[in-house]
């Protein structure tokens, strides 16, 4: 069995920020809209936005053992992108609580807010 197999669905702001700080592979999306990306981001993350995310499934079956934390802007979109790629086959999927606005407040506040 995959280690990852049984990550919770949501992940901290904080737990993500240890991922990156400590190097660790993990695909990390921004599943917000091109126009919101521009606006603010978190330089680590990749923009697909939700909607090409179905479009993408093909590619995440193929990287199935890499882990995935998807974000957005409060959390409801990753939540669902993360459901869907659960129910999709791809389990090491995770959904960053509280989204890009969490991550302004809590950990990087130079990160503008909207």
């Amino acid at each position: 069995m995959n280690e990852n197999a049984e990550l919770p669905i949501e992940i901290d702001v904080q737990q993500v920020k240890d991922l990156l700080d400590k190097q660790v592979d993990f695909l990390f999306l921004d599943c917000r809209e091109p126009d919101e990306h521009q606006f603010c981001r978190v330089e680590q993350a990749q923009l697909i936005p939700l909607r090409q995310i179905p479009g993408k499934k093909q590619v995440f079956l193929e990287q199935a053992e890499q882990r995935v934390v998807v974000m957005c802007h409060h959390g409801v979109r990753s939540m669902n992108a993360a459901q869907w790629l659960r129910a999709n086959g791809i389990t090491n999927v995770q959904s960053m609580a509280g989204g890009i606005e969490e991550w302004s407040l809590r950990i990087d506040p130079s990160v503008p807010r909207y």
